[in-house]
């Protein structure tokens, strides 16, 4: 059965092990890396659901590279669970001013580790298996992150697949770019309206080699919705 993929960021291989066979073991696909150089690789080249990473590692800080991550647009809504045996509150302080999703302090359980995973993918939206087809065209796969056009992957950053999947599931309703920032990017995220154009721009670009970019549609004055029917 298909499920999101998690990327493991921890130094210590015993641990990693550890992790990995837990979650392999409630069905999640796995991916690891053993320093937050080769996170960056790995991350560069594919789309984790989720991204279970340690505070303490060589060179680059789990702390730091979530801030390099969240700075990236590609790659910002990318749900991240930071590891560490601190638990004092100036440290979840800076993990949340970084963007961290959510903390397990260590020594953990198991279940309390997967029950934090669950809960953070839930509110990503990646926990499910879901498929959402439109017509016979286009298919997105919520377990796996992907997105289909009659079997063809279609290459899509994070908050692309993000906005699609918005899309997708509130067809034919026109959305202002204020009502897309708070409904897709969250009422706390501070950024320009106009930000919602480029990602509204790759996202069609996307779509495009496929024949599907007129599906997002702009409505002058008004904003964008997504619809199969043409003006």
């Amino acid at each position: 059965m298909p499920t999101a993929e998690i990327l493991i960021v921890e130094d210590e291989p015993a641990v990693r092990e550890l992790l990995a066979a837990t979650l392999l073991g409630a069905g999640y696909d796995v991916q690891e890396a053993a320093d937050a150089t080769q996170a960056q690789e790995m991350v560069a080249s594919s789309s984790p659901s989720l991204i279970l990473l340690d505070w303490m590692l060589p060179g680059m800080s789990g702390l730091q590279f979530a801030k390099w991550l969240k700075r990236d647009q590609q790659l910002s809504e990318t749900p991240v669970i930071m590891l560490t045996a601190r638990d004092e509150e100036d440290y979840k302080v800076q993990g949340l001013e970084a963007g961290i999703d959510d903390y397990v302090t260590k020594p953990f359980s198991t279940r309390e580790l997967l029950a934090r995973i669950k809960a953070v993918l839930r509110r990503a939206g990646s926990d499910g298996n879901a498929l959402i087809r439109v017509d016979d065209c286009l298919e997105m796969d919520l377990a796996q992150h992907r997105v289909l056009a009659k079997d063809q992957s279609i290459p899509i950053g994070p908050t692309e697949f993000k906005l699609l999947h918005f899309f997708l599931t509130h067809q034919e309703r026109v959305y202002s770019r204020s009502q897309l920032l708070d409904l897709v990017w969250g009422r706390d995220v501070y950024i320009e309206e106009r930000t919602v154009d480029v990602h509204i721009r790759r996202l069609r670009k996307a779509l495009e080699p496929h024949g599907l970019e007129n599906l997002v549609q702009t409505v002058r004055g008004v904003g964008y919705r997504f619809s199969v029917k043409q003006d």
